[in-house]
């Protein structure tokens, strides 16, 4: 027993090292980007340089891997990523911090992929949801340590930049124990727009408003804290506390959506997001704790529309294509990073950066509008033809082997 239990509990620790370094890159970058005076501009473009290569490493990655196999290219994209890390240290620029955030973006999509396959590997029908609902909580507990850590030293040095790059090369170690056996074949998913607005025009369209609000918040919240004075303690919390919020309102939601039309849940997220996008947009407060908590209520709303839109899609769609719907609905998602902090960016340097949550704002208002006229259009499914809703770490965070490890059509299929 514990012999097969050893390479699974290598595989946490390794997907959990690679996540809390993603962590530590994804803050350190906007908080000393803030501190050299980089323009919110530039600092947007940081969070679409990531969007756009770790769309390219999902898309990319399963033919490297035929090519040079899993032990080669996960040790690539662990030795890239540290490699861009540091090279953010070394240059100081915008103009080399975009493409080298590039990097970072593909070389962590593609270890997350490959990390992911291995643990697809283990996974059966009796263990698929357990793996699965543990690989979740590791995913946010990294990603949250990553973010919390930075707020036990000076961001201005260099130990961060040096940790990451350090921990991103500890994630290799899964690798060496686990690589007796061949993993399965990567997830390939093709981007069919069509099929999905075909499957579910709400989907399609509010993953994309998803994509550019939480890609928008997501790079540029540490740049609102600093703006409201935030020490880097608070800007850790702030940055951390949403996605522990999220995590925790996928239980209600996910039961509520499981119960009634997803739309009108959906609808009823995006009416309490858009209260709080106000909320921010007009208080004015640099008080830390309203903040913390306007923080949280945005993470509570924001971070479950995914599950809940991923859910509603494969409702409509058909029996074992759960795989395909649900990754290219996060292709749609990762379009979306791309335009999210690049107009947040914009926003924020020709007003102030409170302008982010006019962005995120305008995003959660274009929901509730679209879903209203689809309520018009398009009769609920049946309760009981619905699938069952999937909490899901954050699409960020997500790949193809993500939606393939919580997906019961792999089991079916082994």
């Amino acid at each position: 027993m514990s012999r097969s239990l050893l390479p699974l509990i290598a595989l946490f620790m390794g997907t959990a090292l690679l996540l809390f370094a993603g962590g530590i890159n994804g803050l350190i970058l906007p908080v000393r980007g803030t501190a050299e005076g980089f323009s919110a501009t530039s600092l947007g473009l940081l969070g679409t340089g990531w969007a756009v290569g770790y769309i390219a490493g999902c898309l990319l990655t399963p033919w490297l891997v035929v090519r040079v196999g899993h032990i080669r290219a996960f040790g690539a994209m662990c030795a890239g990523a540290a490699v861009a890390i540091l090279v953010s240290l070394l240059v100081i620029a915008p103009g080399i911090w975009i493409p080298v955030r590039a990097l970072s973006g593909f070389c962590f999509a593609g270890a997350a992929m490959i990390a992911e396959s291995w643990l697809n590997e283990k996974a059966d029908a009796r263990s698929r949801g357990r793996i699965f609902g543990i690989y979740t909580m590791v995913n946010l507990a990294a990603t949250t340590a990553g973010q919390m850590i930075l707020s036990l030293g000076d961001s201005s040095g260099f130990f961060f930049f040096v940790l990451g790059a350090i921990v991103y090369c500890l994630a290799l170690l899964p690798t060496a124990v686990g690589a007796t056996t061949s993993p399965t074949p990567l997830t390939v998913v093709k981007l069919d727009v069509g099929a999905l607005w075909r499957n579910s025009p709400v989907a399609v369209f509010a993953v994309l408003m998803v994509g550019i609000s939480n890609s928008a918040f997501g790079t540029l919240a540490a740049v609102y804290a600093d703006w409201a004075g935030f020490s880097i303690t608070d800007i850790a919390l702030f940055a951390s506390i949403p996605i522990l919020a999220g995590a925790l309102s996928q239980i209600p939601i996910g039961a509520a959506s499981d119960r009634f039309d997803r739309r009108r849940v959906l609808l009823g997220v995006s009416v309490l997001a858009l209260i709080t996008d106000l909320a921010f947009l007009f208080t004015g407060s640099t008080d830390p704790v309203l903040l913390f908590c306007l923080s949280a209520a945005f993470g509570a709303t924001v971070f479950v529309m995914y599950p809940v839109i991923v859910a509603h899609a494969n409702d409509h769609a058909a029996p074992g294509t759960f795989i395909q719907v649900s990754g290219g609905l996060l292709l749609v998602t990762g379009i979306g990073s791309v335009i999210g902090p690049t107009v947040a960016g914009l926003a924020m340097g020709y007003s102030d950066p409170s302008a982010m949550f006019l962005v995120t704002g305008i995003c959660h208002l274009s929901v509730i509008l679209f879903t209203l006229w689809r309520l018009r259009v398009r009769s609920a499914i049946a309760t009981g033809l619905k699938t069952a809703f999937q909490a899901s770490p954050m699409a960020r965070m997500s790949t193809p082997e993500t939606v393939a490890l919580s997906s019961d059509d792999m089991a079916e299929a082994r």
